[in-house]
């Protein structure tokens, strides 16, 4: 009878183990994004979406089933950036532009052009103005979660949100609905070759 308990106990382990891995694996494209906008460098992301799953599936037994796991995780990758940021003492600024050398690109499209306008004007943005903006904007958290992950309170993720949308509109001098798609001088060339639009 012992033997048979045991069996049920490993057996329920083992689905536990499975659904909390399928859990995380889809989790990886938000976490990787999260991590992509708080570093600014696709290969620290990755570094840090590797420490995130590793500490996350040594401490698993922390985790309490049936709760956001993506909150979870989040809150993981949050505070082992922080971490590894104060172990640096300061995060090491790009003075000779390469980064941001490599984010211009000349855009063949308007889309490429208005994404690569908001990249720049989303790095000019505080990081807690940023971090919020993402969480609930790119990663589309509730308030409550992303203050949650954040560690503050709802009300200030919302002032948060709030600084860094009016921030958004004055550096990209959005104005209105009319400020997207083509300019004035191009919208008579897209019009002309998409009737209708």
């Amino acid at each position: 009878m012992a033997r048979l308990e045991m069996g049920v106990e490993e057996a329920a382990d083992a689905a536990t183990a499975f659904s909390f891995k399928r859990e995380m694996l889809a989790a990886l494209p938000s976490l990787r994004a999260f991590a992509v906008s708080l570093s600014r460098r696709h290969d620290r992301a990755d570094d840090l979406v590797q420490e995130t799953v590793m500490k996350a599936w040594s401490k698993q037994e922390s985790f309490q089933p049936g709760t956001n796991m993506r909150a979870w995780l989040f809150t993981i990758l949050r505070n082992e950036f922080y971490s590894q940021m104060r172990r640096k003492g300061r995060e090491l600024p790009d003075p000779d532009g390469l980064f941001a050398d490599n984010l211009a690109s000349h855009p063949e499209q308007y889309g490429k052009m208005d994404l690569a306008d908001f990249k720049g004007a989303l790095d000019k943005l505080p990081d807690d103005q940023r971090e919020a903006i993402v969480l609930i904007g790119a990663s589309g958290f509730a308030y409550e979660e992303a203050a949650a992950i954040a560690g503050v309170a709802v009300g200030t993720i919302k002032s948060r949100v709030n600084r860094a949308r009016v921030k958004l509109q004055e550096l990209l001098t959005v104005s209105g609905e009319s400020d997207y798609g083509p300019d004035g001088t191009s919208a008579p060339l897209v019009n002309r070759a998409f009737p209708g639009r």
